[in-house]
């Protein structure tokens, strides 16, 4: 286990590299604004408020690649729950402060889940401009003469 890296991994590397391409502009492996604890987002579009986490199969307990090691099974099966539970509160946690959390799994397409991160990014881009523009006018159209 000490050998597993937390940031810089192929499938994060790929992503961070597809999403940049796009021209989208990021910041990497930091703790999500306003958020509690030690959780870090694999990748964070600070304009949009999108949290980016790049999940792997083994660990975080993939539909379609996860199996339990032969030895030691019950440990295991505790270990990948904790893992499931701390996903699922991270989740949260991010949603409550205003951000949107996209997980992306390892074995996915690198780009196409930059191409749906960045339709994300400009539908949240669009959206807070609009809200900006509702709080700074005051929604109100000037009167007519």
């Amino acid at each position: 286990m000490r050998r597993t890296r937390r940031s810089g991994t192929r499938p994060e590397l790929a992503l961070r590299s597809a999403l940049h391409r796009r021209g989208l502009r990021f910041v990497v492996d930091r703790p999500v604004p306003g958020c509690s604890g030690r959780r870090r987002a694999d990748i964070l579009l600070r304009g949009a408020r999108i949290a980016v986490f790049v999940d792997g199969c083994f660990w975080h307990s993939c539909p379609e690649h996860s199996h339990l090691p032969k030895t030691n099974t019950n440990w295991w099966r505790l270990k990948f729950r904790g893992i499931v539970l701390r996903d699922r509160d991270t989740n949260e946690q991010v949603a409550a402060v205003g951000w949107l959390v996209v997980r992306v799994w390892e074995h996915e397409d690198a780009i196409g889940a930059a191409r749906t991160i960045e339709v994300l990014v400009r539908h949240r881009a669009a959206g807070l401009a609009r809200r900006a523009s509702k709080q700074v006018g005051g929604g109100h159209e000037p009167p007519r003469r």
